[in-house]
């Protein structure tokens, strides 16, 4: 799977405000609702949360991929965000976030859900990608500096 199947310039969001972890999935859950009006920003913020509660999203140096399932989702949807600035997110080695690829999948997507899983995490692994990420200037680079792999 390539990012650009669930990934869009219009879910792209550079220099985000975020304050707290709660807020920042407030945020993040109203501006995919923006793209994607079918769904409810409600809704989608409950299930970001309840996904939380399980355990932290937050990878680690300074990455973190929250994500849930909803049933009125048709495909694997992306959202990667940069923060203005890093916040607490909980990660397991205590740094802050700043860079967040958010992922929604169908209800039934267990397969596919992990193997977009992995393909992130793989992505993120590499600090040259992540440094590519965190300079870009507005929206539109931090996209295509996300898709040029």
């Amino acid at each position: 799977m390539k990012l650009t199947s669930i990934l869009s310039p219009g879910r792209t969001l550079c220099d985000a405000p975020g304050s707290s972890k709660k807020r920042t999935l407030e945020t993040i859950a109203q501006f995919i609702c923006q793209d994607i009006p079918d769904l409810n920003p409600n809704e989608l913020f409950d299930s970001f949360i309840a996904r939380e509660r399980l355990g932290s999203t937050g990878l680690g140096d300074g990455i973190a991929i929250p994500h849930c399932r909803i049933k009125n989702c048709e495909e694997v949807i992306g959202s990667l965000i940069k923060l203005e600035q890093a916040i607490d997110f909980d990660a397991a080695d205590g740094k802050p976030v700043d860079l967040l690829f958010v992922l929604i999948v169908p209800e039934e997507a267990t397969d596919e859900h992990l193997q977009v899983l992995a393909m992130l995490a793989k992505s993120f692994s590499d600090p040259e990608y992540c440094q590519r990420l965190r300079k870009a200037k507005d929206n539109e680079e931090l996209y295509y500096q996300a898709i040029a792999q």
